[in-house]
């Protein structure tokens, strides 16, 4: 049952048609392994940068995209793909394809723009692919929304019961990952998250390089609602 817990895709016909306020390309990527990654490409005049965005557990990109417009509309291009199972994603879900997914989306961006012109986003259960693929690349900075120290991490909280080490077939250890990260690194967390604690953001800070990682706090912000809070909008705006 650990996947159903875990994720919670919302499939789309494949003659879905997306309608979003920016122009966009429509991407599918055909992997090695006969998976087929949907992607959306938002692309600006004149961008500032591009943003790899690594979206939550659940829903699809006609809800992910709306939630990126709002780096488009700070001039900025935003690639967001749909896990496997998402959307109009097909193929088989692991950890695995989790993160050979992300490296075939930072390929994809690697051959339209400068590495120093990427920036690596990601939100809740993206955080664990974000801290993986800025592990194994140079991008100019990486942003966390709500991220974790690690599935298991989470998992004990939610079910101290159980010896969630031992079942898990999904660990996400950003833990490990961040402390290979040599860019920029931005922490966003809320004191009210009821998804993920706080104290597992600031456990994956106290173990993130102190040279270039800055946490920051939103008081009261839950896990789906910091785009609400005036430090949080400060801060993205700041970064960007």
């Amino acid at each position: 049952m650990q996947e159903k817990m875990l994720f919670h895709p919302t499939v789309l016909s494949q003659d879905f048609k997306f309608e979003f306020s920016y122009p966009f390309e429509e991407l599918f990527f055909n992997t090695d392994d006969d998976a087929v990654i949907n992607a959306i490409h938002f692309k600006t005049e004149n961008p500032k940068g591009v943003i790899l965005y690594f979206h939550g557990n659940a829903g699809n990109l006609s809800r992910w995209g709306i939630i990126t417009e709002f780096f488009v509309e700070k001039q900025y291009d935003v690639l967001v793909m749909d896990y496997r199972t998402f959307g109009k994603s097909t193929g088989k879900l692991s950890e695995t394809a989790l993160y050979n997914d992300s490296e075939f989306c930072y390929n994809y961006l690697k051959k339209n723009y400068s590495e120093n012109d990427i920036t690596v986003y990601g939100r809740s259960l993206g955080t664990g692919v974000a801290t993986y693929i800025a592990s194994k690349n140079n991008p100019k900075q990486v942003i966390l929304e709500t991220p974790y120290y690690s599935i298991i991490d989470v998992a004990k909280s939610r079910f101290p019961i159980f010896p969630v080490k031992h079942l898990l077939k999904y660990k996400l250890p950003s833990y490990q990952f961040i402390t290979k990260i040599n860019c920029p690194i931005y922490i966003f967390h809320g004191t009210n998250d009821q998804v993920v604690p706080y104290k597992s953001a600031k456990g994956l800070f106290e173990v993130a390089p102190t040279s270039h990682t800055t946490f920051t706090t939103i008081k009261g912000g839950g896990h789906n609602n910091l785009v609400t809070y005036e430090a949080f909008i400060k801060g993205v705006n700041q970064i960007l």
